[in-house]
């Protein structure tokens, strides 16, 4: 763990306690992103321990350099078992600004939205729900899991078998998931290849061609 984050276990289980049991507070160290969680409480709200990899939001934040930003607040998260959970998250950042690390508080939201569903069925009204750029994010217990499950949402999304895919159409996908920072994972080039059906060279070609345009 970055040495720098140390001070903050502390607060992990201090916030954990003091939020409640429906709160999962985790720190998240940004230099081992396959297992970037170094502390968590409540961690049966995603059922994540500690050395969980990061989540594909905390990919997509290190992606874009977000270092003008110092948190995000109140974006929403799906669980492995289909329930929602509201997160913010404050960004720790190092002597140079650059973000070291994360600490991020998932409340489980799964209670409120059942109450909101019924209050809607009997009112019968249909609200619309605001998105942003970081509006889903998925906790993966592996960096495996989550390698898969964005390359599996991204190649799902063109509704094309790959190996119907166009040049085009397969270089879109890699440019997805270079955008969404799947790439800073290890492994993640064989898996990407496997699922659109070519070479490992292919993706690092496609790649390179992203990188010109």
């Amino acid at each position: 763990m970055n040495k720098m984050l140390e001070k903050y276990v502390g607060l992990v289980e201090f916030l954990g306690n003091a939020l409640g049991s429906n709160t999962e507070v985790v720190l998240q160290d940004m230099t081992n992103l396959e297992s970037s969680v170094v502390a968590i409480a409540n961690g049966h709200i995603s059922n994540r321990e500690v050395g969980a990899p990061a989540t594909d939001v905390v990919l997509k934040i290190l992606k874009n350099k977000v270092q003008n930003r110092d948190f995000l607040c109140n974006y929403t998260g799906t669980l492995s078992t289909g329930d929602t959970v509201r997160s913010s998250t404050y960004f720790i950042k190092g002597k140079n600004g650059e973000i070291i690390g994360m600490l991020c508080i998932n409340r489980d939201m799964s209670d409120l939205v059942d109450m909101k569903n019924l209050v809607d069925r009997l009112l019968a009204l249909n609200e619309g729900t605001a998105r942003d750029e970081y509006v889903s994010e998925t906790f993966a217990q592996s960096s495996n899991d989550l390698t898969l499950a964005s390359i599996n949402g991204v190649v799902k999304s063109f509704n094309i078998p790959p190996e119907r895919m166009s040049y085009e159409e397969k270089l879109e996908v890699i440019e997805k998931l270079n955008d969404g920072g799947i790439f800073l994972i290890k492994g993640a080039v064989s898996e990407v290849a496997k699922a659109i059906k070519v070479s490992e060279p292919t993706v690092y070609r496609y790649l390179g061609i992203i990188k010109k345009n």
